[in-house]
């Protein structure tokens, strides 16, 4: 049976076309083939003149080094609501629908059903009147749809298990409702309507993503102020709904990246919007999540790992080069950037600084007929054990402009960065104090006069994350936030850096019990400033002096009363996370980014940052065995294979140790455990020797035990007791 519907061409859709049908200027022929394994395919024709309007292009609004999730659009979008039209009243309730499904499925008569979907399916208007909890109320808010959604979902869920003509009569419809409603400004019913049609299970067919494409370009295109009450509707959404609408986004653009069939999709090049305009929709569901507490799913379920596999580097290049253009980057939405792809980009983005320092030196020397030391390729580090500290400081302050160069480190028998991160962080020397209740370590506010040790650690961590190594230390993540805070280093020398706005949460990851008194002052129901008997000064203890500050001018004789407690609380807990620490934090955060000044960081949140200096906490030891090298052993030998079945065997805890043992870090880097390089190497020694470690190799030297429970014992007593032992 011949169905009509309005062709979607993909530069132009017609938007007029069903008015001109009706007067006979142009035809239209559709036909629909379906099948149980492909579903629904839509194939549109049209035979006669080619009339319309070319549709507004998407505005990509490329955040050229910003970092925003919603797009603003051309004026034209944003003019006023006009007023809703009367929607139609219809009485039909979640019950009565399912008893229709009921009825249906025992009878096989469908008309009752097929005639339901029919007409709501058919125009904004009839959507409305069918899931719109009072037909022709204002639900003009964020908080409240209006959308009936136990309906929506009711009607959803039992739409695949219906006949297929249905399911095609639902596609036409929505094709016409689409075609209809482009004109035009847009009501708040027109937003409803969007909301519940991109919630329709059908988009998960390739067969329907032509109609998907154009239902994510018109809410791409919708205007700031409509972006924003589609993401406060979304974040209404059951986690499970939610979950499977982003997934389906995903699929979306990996699938138009990589068909599975040459022809399953319409050539690329013809529509080179969809994945734009999807990525767009797909921020809305990003941001729904991030203003979520907690948030629906984790940040990192956003991430489309397809994209490991294109040409990264040319889309940072896109994002770095054309400002506010229409050139469309997966950089403007780092979201659905995985943090391997970030790393890659940051990676790369110094190494081709290095080069081009490396090409200028080479230039230079050869120009003045210099011999060519390959060296210069290198930051090679030079330093003793009894001067490891002022070694590794003298060497990186006179090699500052080596830093972006691949690290080499001549200390002979030892791990550099293990041994100078214990030294740093170890609780005499005194740079850094460890929370025993947060378990994380946190800057001393004492005062000197030189603060290039601090900026040493910021180097240090730079210089892990440039050269893919993990290290064994433990901020909080608003540690990591400040060091975003900004994300470049900024051109004025004199502009505050690592000042990120702090709360009494942040200072919960620090200082829980502190942060739990100064929530009880918030809190307090009798009189603050008698009971409390508190100024806005507070003391703090430096090198064993207690030391007073006035939170504001004059703050020791201003008294902390109910009116101004908060004020207290923000000033106090930004005194302790910031002013107090200003000076050494700045020296970190320049060490930091004098090895990793890239854009690329722009691209990163907090989170992101804490796993490139950290690796990640989650351990997968099969996908350490399959990349393991091996050195005076082969994979089959009966030691190697003892080793394997132990390792498998222990408990979490232990397989931690053996990775710190092995790594020096108990966490894995970014891009998984084949990143490690891990090497099992033999040791001609005799079998009651422990085994030993070489960190700075990743590697594990084992003597040639001979059975599963020497192994594991000698083992099990050598990465108990790593501290200072078996370690080299």
């Amino acid at each position: 049976k011949a169905l009509f519907c309005a062709t979607f061409s993909c530069n132009t859709v017609i938007h007029h076309c069903l008015s001109l049908a009706l007067t006979g200027f142009i035809l239209l022929t559709a036909g629909f083939c379906c099948s149980a394994s492909r579903g629904v395919t839509l194939h549109c024709h049209l035979l006669r003149k080619k009339v319309g309007v070319e549709l507004p292009p998407i505005c990509s609004d490329v955040r050229q080094k910003q970092r925003l999730s919603i797009d603003t659009l051309p004026p034209e979008v944003k003019a006023p609501f006009p007023s809703d039209p009367i929607i139609p009243l219809r009485t039909k309730t979640t019950k009565e629908f399912q008893e229709d499904m009921e009825r249906a499925v025992q009878s096989g008569d469908w008309r009752e059903v097929r005639e339901f979907y029919l007409t709501t399916f058919d125009s904004f208007i009839e959507i409305n009147a069918a899931f719109k909890r009072e037909a022709n109320g204002s639900f003009n808010t964020i908080d409240d749809s209006g959308v009936n959604a136990k309906f929506v979902n009711t009607v959803y869920d039992a739409l695949l298990s219906t006949p297929q003509d249905i399911q095609k009569s639902v596609l036409k419809g929505i094709i016409n409702s689409l075609l209809r409603e482009w004109k035009g400004p847009r009501t708040k019913d027109d937003l409803r309507a969007y909301f519940i049609l991109v919630q329709n299970p059908q988009y998960s067919s390739t067969s329907t993503y032509v109609i998907y494409a154009h239902l994510l370009r018109q809410i791409a295109a919708l205007s700031e102020a409509d972006h924003h009450f589609l993401v406060h509707w979304l974040k209404k959404l059951s986690a499970r709904r939610f979950r499977q609408l982003v997934e389906r986004l995903l699929q979306f653009i990996s699938t138009r990246l990589f068909p599975a069939e040459p022809d399953e999709l319409p050539p690329l090049a013809k529509c080179s919007w969809w994945i734009p305009s999807a990525t767009k929709v797909l921020s809305l569901f990003n941001a729904a999540n991030s203003v979520s507490s907690p948030p629906i799913m984790p940040f990192t379920d956003f991430y489309n790992i397809t994209l490991e596999h294109i040409d990264f580097m040319e889309e940072y290049r896109t994002w770095q080069n054309y400002g506010n253009s229409n050139r469309f980057s997966f950089c403007q939405f780092p979201f659905i950037l995985s943090t391997v792809v970030k790393k890659a980009i940051i990676q790369k983005d110094s190494e081709q600084q290095m080069i081009s320092q490396a090409r200028q030196s080479l230039v230079s020397k050869v120009s003045r007929r210099q011999r060519v030391d390959m060296n210069l390729l290198f930051l090679n580090i030079k330093v003793r054990r009894a001067q490891l500290l002022s070694d590794s400081l003298d060497e990186l302050t006179r090699k500052r402009c080596d830093l972006k160069k691949k690290l080499r480190v001549t200390f002979v028998g030892e791990e550099w960065f293990l041994l100078l991160v214990r030294q740093i962080f170890h609780t005499d020397y005194g740079m850094f104090t460890y929370m025993k209740d947060s378990r994380c370590h946190w800057f001393s506010s004492w005062k000197c006069d030189n603060y290039s040790e601090f900026q040493l650690v910021g180097t240090l961590m730079g210089l892990a994350v440039y050269n893919s190594i993990a290290l064994d230390i433990h901020f909080p993540l608003y540690c990591y936030r400040k060091l975003l805070t900004p994300p470049t280093v900024p051109c004025d020398q004199n502009a505050l850096v690592g000042m990120a706005t702090a709360t009494l949460d942040d200072l919960q990851q620090i200082m829980p019990e502190l942060a739990h008194g100064l929530g009880e002052l918030l809190s307090y129901e009798g009189n603050v400033e008698e009971d409390f008997y508190l100024t806005f000064q507070v003391f703090q203890e430096e090198m064993g002096v207690v030391k007073s500050y006035n939170l504001k001018p004059g703050g020791d004789k201003i008294p902390v009363t109910k009116q101004n407690r908060k004020e207290y609380v923000q000033l106090y807990v930004d005194f302790l996370l910031n002013k107090s620490i200003y000076k050494q934090f700045a020296a970190f955060y320049h060490g930091f980014h004098s090895v990793c000044a890239s854009d690329a960081l722009m691209l990163l949140r907090p989170e992101e940052v804490e796993m490139l200096v950290c690796g990640s906490p989650e351990l997968d030891m099969s996908a350490l065995q399959k990349a393991a090298q091996y050195e005076g052993y082969s994979k089959t030998d009966t030691t190697v294979r003892c080793f394997w079945d132990v390792v498998l065997a222990f408990p979490l805890e232990l397989q931690k140790k053996l990775l710190h043992f092995a790594t020096g870090s108990d966490r894995v880097p970014v891009g998984g455990m084949a990143d490690l390089n891990f090497k099992i190497s033999k040791i001609d020694v005799p079998t009651d020797w422990l085994p030993i470690s070489h960190t700075c190799f990743n590697q594990i030297c084992l003597p040639p035990y001979r059975t599963r429970k020497e192994l594991k014992h000698k083992l099990t007593i050598a990465i108990s007791n790593a501290e200072g032992f078996g370690l080299e």
